[in-house]
C-alpha cells in the first residue's frame, strides 16, 4: 500500500529530443505528489540512448523545468551507473534467467509475433541458442524461467490497487542491448531503487512494463516502491504526445516568451480533471 511517510518520487526524462507538454505534465505530477507530502523529486538524465543522446539537451531540461517553477534535487545520470548494469547483468546471468538473441525486428515479424501492449511479443525464437555464439547479440529476460524462480509476486498502484505480477504480458524483453548499454526495463529499476524511490510515478501506457520490472525487483532483492500510474496528455487526434510527432517543445515556448508558471497552472487543472 502507499506509504504514509513522506516520499521520493523523480522525472526521468532522455536527452534524444527536446521535452514537450507530455513531460511538463509528468514532471508535475511527480512534482506535486512528493511536494504535497514535504518529500523529495529528483531528476535524473537518462543518458544511455547512445548517438541519440545529446549531452547539451539536460541543461535544455533544467531550464525548462525552472521556467514551470519546480525545484528538485539532481541525481547521478545514467551515463555514470554503466558499473551498476553490468553487475546486476552478471547476477541475471548467473542465474540463468537470460539468454543471447540474434534476431531482428524483421526477423521477429516474419516469425508472426503477436502484438502486445508495448509492441511485438518476442516469440522466443532464440531461447536455445548457444551462449557462445558467433556474432552481436542482444541479451533477454526468460519469462518462463524468471517467474518460476521468482514465484506469486505483487505490486501496488495508486489508482488500481494491488496488482498480481504478471510479466507474460510483454514476453522475453530485452534486457541487454548489443550496441548499447541496460535496456530501459533492467536501467529504470535499478536507477529507482539506488535513488530511493518510493512512489514511481510514470503514464498509463507504463503499465504493462511494471509486471517486468516488479519481477526484476525479485530477481536482484531490490527494494519495491508503489507507481502511480496517471491519464495521458493527448494531442488533438487522441495520440499522446510525443517527441517523433514534432510535438511543440517547451524550450520554443520558454524562448518565445510564454508564461512557464501560468503555463503550470494549465497544466495542474488538466491534472485536476484527469482525476490524477
Amino acid at each position: 500500500m502507499m506509504r504514509s511517510s513522506p516520499i521520493t518520487t523523480r522525472f526521468a526524462p532522455s536527452p534524444n529530443g527536446p521535452l514537450h507538454l507530455g513531460h511538463a505534465f509528468a514532471a508535475i505530477v511527480a512534482h506535486d505528489l512528493a511536494k504535497e507530502q514535504r518529500g523529495r523529486f529528483l531528476l535524473r538524465i537518462e543518458d544511455i540512448d547512445g548517438a541519440r543522446s545529446r549531452p547539451e539537451l539536460a541543461d535544455e531540461f533544467r531550464r525548462d523545468l525552472e521556467w514551470l517553477g519546480l525545484e528538485w534535487d539532481e541525481v547521478l545520470p545514467q551515463s555514470t551507473r554503466i558499473a551498476s548494469y553490468e553487475k546486476a547483468f552478471a547476477q541475471l546471468k548467473e542465474a540463468g534467467v537470460i539468454y543471447p538473441c540474434q534476431c531482428s525486428r524483421t526477423d521477429i515479424q516474419a516469425a508472426g509475433a503477436k502484438p502486445g501492449p508495448m509492441g511485438a511479443i518476442y516469440p522466443g525464437t532464440c531461447r536455445h541458442l548457444d551462449a557462445a555464439c558467433d556474432g552481436p547479440v542482444q541479451w533477454r529476460l526468460n519469462i518462463t524461467r524468471a517467474d518460476k524462480i521468482a514465484g506469486q509476486l505483487k505490486w501496488y498502484d495508486t489508482f488500481d490497487g494491488t496488482q498480481f505480477c504478471d510479466p507474460y504480458e510483454l514476453g522475453d524483453v530485452v534486457i541487454w542491448r548489443c550496441d548499447e548499454p541496460a535496456s530501459y526495463h533492467l536501467a529504470v529499476t535499478l536507477d529507482d531503487a539506488v535513488d530511493g524511490v518510493t512512489l514511481a510515478t510514470r503514464g498509463r501506457d507504463l503499465f504493462a512494463a511494471t509486471h517486468i520490472h516488479r519481477l526484476l525487483q525479485a530477481l536482484l532483492d531490490l527494494p519495491i516502491p508503489a507507481y502511480h500510474h496517471h491519464p495521458l496528455l493527448l494531442d488533438e487526434t487522441g495520440q499522446k504526445l510525443a517527441k517523433r510527432r514534432g510535438s511543440p517543445s517547451l524550450s520554443d515556448r520558454r524562448l518565445a516568451g510564454e508564461d512557464g508558471l501560468m503555463l503550470a497552472t494549465q497544466l495542474r487543472l488538466q491534472k485536476f480533471e484527469l482525476g490524477t
